[in-house]
């Protein structure tokens, strides 16, 4: 529990200097090494909670882990685009029309449909090393660390005026 409270507060100091990017004109914008870091942070954090919360025997351990790493890279890669759809949305917040507002939005549901097949071709491999019942677990744990960071993102990019 006391790893999700600090993968939380990770969560909400990430998004509290993205916005600072966003939100005053005046305030530094996060560099792409700042950003680098915090998602390094990020990441060993949500490592911490899943070793934490599944608890691996050794055989599993050597079975998972290598898996994951593939997995975090390309959720990796969907986060970077996010990130871009993120910074055009906060670009153009003050002067959206239909058709950037439609783009955006496609290009997040384009980001969505990505995760969806993603968890879907890594369902195999995770189960393989797993089985099915522990592989549910992990995806689970892993649904409830994206969960936080995406309630987090929502409670701090503005609606559209």
């Amino acid at each position: 529990m006391k790893v999700f409270v600090r993968l939380w507060l990770l969560c909400v100091l990430l998004m509290s200097l993205a916005r600072a990017q966003t939100a005053d004109v005046t305030a530094t914008p996060l560099s792409d090494t700042d950003i680098q870091l915090l998602r390094s942070d990020l990441q060993s954090g949500k490592n911490r909670v899943i070793a934490d919360t599944m608890k691996f025997s050794d055989s599993e351990s050597s079975a998972f882990w290598p898996i994951y790493r593939d997995f975090a890279r390309d959720q990796h890669a969907l986060g970077d685009e996010r990130l871009s759809v993120i910074k055009d949305y906060a670009q153009h917040l003050d002067t959206m029309n239909d058709a950037t507002a439609k783009q955006l939005s496609q290009r997040m549901i384009d980001i969505e449909s990505k995760t969806v097949n993603m968890r879907r071709d890594y369902w195999p491999k995770f189960e393989k090393a797993l089985g099915a019942k522990r592989a549910a677990k992990f995806y689970q744990v892993d649904n409830r660390l994206s969960l936080m960071i995406d309630i987090q993102l929502a409670s701090e990019i503005p609606l559209i005026p």
